[in-house]
């Protein structure tokens, strides 16, 4: 019994750092002014398009740096203001393809796990609060239906729900491995065109926006088939 209560309270302890880091962010940010104005600070960079600005703003952190970009990919899980590719450019943009790329896969993997810990531990009713009703069941359905595959296409395309996936990823039970396999299958190719193409800014949006298309063309294709497949084997049973 000792034994039980031990392994659930240490599952739950990266949900409770998580909760924890966002709400003394939040508490601080209306508390103290110096917090507000790094924020703001950090809102105004990460939106510009000036990259040398972008580079002299991390590297004033220091070797904290990769740990500022991994809780403000965490952090963004939760205030769904800043989209995620936007915080993979700015580490590549800050550290170089090969530091940023390890630095993206980090960040990844963290805000995935932490969404993927609330949705388990908190289930369906605080995610609809988080992404509202109408997208977490039309997340839910897809994840239900393709499941590992609607992971990972969902990662490949920046354009899609990324947080909303893991949150639901969690509601649903999906075996967090399995999960987490998907979700770094999906994200490396990514993560290698933003290491690539990331120290221009107009080539990356040219190249996002051409890539997000031919992914989204390739998986409605490949719904379109199976859904022929089923109906097909539907007929012959």
């Amino acid at each position: 019994m000792p034994n039980k209560e031990t392994k659930t309270s240490k599952s739950k302890l990266p949900l409770y750092i998580s909760i924890g880091i966002l709400a003394a962010l939040v508490v601080s940010y209306f508390v103290v002014p110096s917090v507000q104005s790094f924020l703001d600070e950090a809102w105004s960079v990460v939106l510009s398009d000036d990259e040398e600005r972008v580079k002299n703003w991390v590297s004033g952190f220091g070797w904290l740096g990769p740990f500022v970009l991994v809780l403000a990919m965490v952090a963004q899980l939760f205030l769904l203001v800043v989209p995620s590719v936007l915080l993979m450019v700015v580490s590549v943009l800050a550290y170089g393809p090969i530091w940023g790329s390890v630095i993206i896969i980090a960040s990844v993997f963290a805000a995935s796990s932490v969404g993927y810990f609330v949705g388990s531990y908190f289930g369906d009713a605080f995610v609809k609060k988080i992404i509202g009703k109408k997208s977490e069941k039309k997340v839910a359905s897809f994840l239900d239906d393709y499941g590992f595959w609607a992971v990972i296409v969902t990662r490949l395309n920046p354009f899609l729900s990324n947080d909303a996936i893991s949150f639901v990823g969690g509601v649903l039970h999906m075996g967090y491995w399995r999960f987490m396999g998907a979700t770094l299958i999906g994200i490396l190719p990514l993560t290698i065109f933003i290491a690539v193409f990331g120290k221009s800014i107009d080539d990356l949006k040219m190249g996002l926006l051409w890539g997000s298309l031919a992914s989204l063309l390739s998986f409605v294709l490949y719904v379109w088939w199976d859904k022929r497949r089923k109906q097909k084997d539907k007929s012959q049973t």
